[in-house]
């Protein structure tokens, strides 16, 4: 396909789309003439996850070409791969060592993490997942404010959470190949997030009707 196909597939304007060429977030096409190159599915499949990442996620480009490399690193398996690319995802602030509450926020993220059996990401590892630091910091925020934040308070959502990984990567294995599957993994985990807020929302508004009435 060439570029205005490129264009009106994806849903991406081709000045976005030259950008994204220049930027390296997108391999070139086919030469055709010294002015034209051919496109192809894989061009489409990349470009709605650079869309995805960029224009809805709101991932800086260097962020996002970072992503992109750790999706084309042949040396990684897998889970590797998936797991490089989801790391360098725009994570939340780290966590203060200079807030007292920090230590709190590690120790009961570490008690959280063993009594669900988790290993991954922990502060033992060097470095430590992004994702963990954003619960510590989370955690030392409720424990500065007085929240209910401990380990038993915490592991209801944890479980849940569980049960929610299994559905994420249930989707991602309707595609077909560990490249799609990748690519699936790191898009989703951008878009999905505002649909989990979403519900979280309703459901506590169907669950406080049922619990305390009134509209």
């Amino acid at each position: 396909m060439r570029l205005a196909e490129l264009s009106e597939r994806s849903g991406v304007t081709t000045a976005t789309i030259k950008y994204y060429l220049r930027e390296g977030l997108l391999h070139p096409g086919r030469r055709v003439t010294a002015t034209q190159s051919e496109y192809d599915e894989e061009h489409l499949r990349r470009l709605r996850l650079v869309r995805a990442l960029i224009q809805v996620g709101r991932i800086p480009v260097a962020s996002a070409r970072e992503v992109l490399a750790a999706l084309q690193d042949e040396d990684l398996d897998r889970n590797e791969r998936l797991g490089t690319a989801v790391w360098a995802l725009p994570h939340g602030p780290a966590p203060d060592e200079n807030d007292p509450a920090t230590e709190v926020g590690r120790r009961t993220a570490d008690a959280l993490m063993d009594r669900l059996g988790w290993s991954y990401g922990r502060a033992c590892e060097t470095p430590p997942a992004p994702a963990y630091g954003m619960l510590v910091t989370a955690i030392a925020a409720l424990h500065r404010l007085g929240y209910p934040c401990s380990a038993e308070d915490l592991e209801p959502f944890g479980r849940a959470l569980e049960l929610l990984a299994v559905t994420d990567l249930d989707l991602v294995e309707r595609y077909r190949t560990p490249e799609e599957q990748v690519e699936a993994a790191v898009a989703l985990t951008v878009l999905y997030e505002p649909v989990l807020l979403s519900l979280r929302r309703l459901a506590e508004a169907e669950e406080s009707r049922r619990r305390f009435g009134g509209r």
